[in-house]
């Protein structure tokens, strides 16, 4: 899975889909006052606070805070923990395939009922005490073959299983090093061409 799309999975199902946005741009800065979060996103102070707290409950986010000396009060500076994304995301798998779990057991126990104008699924008891009929339109319930559902929830079990064994890896940016001793061979360069221009002019002169 990708950086960028790890965060906005586990982003979109910790702290609301709202809440990708602002990640995304402290993916890409660190240290980063409220105040300008507050710009980026066009939102509210107090609404861009309550998502950072949303994100730090989960130490998602981290921060420091500097007193303006100005004004008096202190700014808080938010930086994105990015390592512990592979955790969170585990988490949420975990979380989702115990409501797998659930269902199925759910599923694989009980009767269910349905409607045959599609408004209600009713199980045993639910139906028993409707008399067996729709609620909403009083037409008889019918039971429900329910083995496509199983085979559904199965197959996503197995997938959450197997997401769960995979390893999550998070994508370095690029370093910016060889690209500053690139810079300083051309300088290099550039100074052994001038040197040498100078000699040669130098010996003609003689």
């Amino acid at each position: 899975m990708k950086a960028a799309s790890l965060l906005d999975q586990v982003v979109s199902d910790i702290a609301g889909p709202e809440v990708v946005k602002l990640a995304r741009i402290l993916k890409k800065n660190k240290n980063v006052s409220e105040f300008r979060l507050t710009s980026y996103i066009k939102q509210e102070i107090n609404v861009t606070r309550n998502m950072l707290y949303r994100l730090y409950e989960v130490n998602l986010v981290s921060f420091t805070r500097k007193k303006d000396k100005k004004k008096g009060w202190y700014i808080y500076y938010w930086t994105l923990n990015e390592k512990q994304l592979p955790y969170l995301y585990k988490d949420i798998l975990r979380q989702k395939l115990d409501r797998l779990n659930e269902r199925l057991d759910r599923e694989k126990v009980s009767q269910f009922f349905l409607c045959e104008e599609g408004c209600v699924r009713l199980d045993f008891d639910q139906a028993t005490e409707f008399g067996f009929k729709c609620p909403e339109c009083n037409e008889l319930l019918s039971q429900e073959d329910n083995a496509a559902k199983i085979a559904d929830l199965e197959a996503q079990l197995q997938k959450v299983e197997k997401m769960l064994k995979e390893p999550v890896k998070i994508a370095r940016a690029p370093s910016k090093k060889p690209a500053k001793k690139a810079k300083k061979a051309k300088k290099a360069k550039k100074k052994k061409k001038s040197v040498k221009k100078k000699v040669k002019k130098s010996k003609k002169k003689r």
